[in-house]
């Protein structure tokens, strides 16, 4: 496999998960309950505001998690072969996520 640019596939999309988790660090932070400040309306939308905050966050926490994954079964020269089978991964399937880690019969 073309281990240099799949490496480099998987640093810049961690660097631009990294930079967006960065920049949504305020969305995230705690909701002032002042009544006297923020109205009722304004308090529940930031409530639902943070937690959708949150979730992303979460996500992109898992999926920089798969991304280190995959670095390592690119070091460990394992990458592109199925953690479960060991069968090679479709290159088209690696295409669309490189993060992934089994091969589409295994998937199911």
């Amino acid at each position: 496999m073309e281990q240099k640019r799949w490496e480099t596939l998987l640093l810049e999309l961690k660097a631009e998960l990294e930079a967006l988790d960065g920049d949504s660090s305020t969305g995230r932070a705690t909701v002032e309950l002042d009544q006297s400040r923020v109205g009722r309306l304004s308090r529940m939308d930031a409530l639902q505001g943070q937690a959708m905050n949150k979730a992303i966050a979460a996500r992109r926490r898992q999926k920089l998690m798969a991304i280190d994954a995959a670095l390592d079964r690119l070091n460990e020269e394992e990458f592109g072969y199925c953690i479960k089978c060991g069968d090679e991964i479709a290159l088209k399937r690696l295409d669309i996520d490189p993060t992934v880690a089994t091969c589409s019969n295994c998937s199911n």
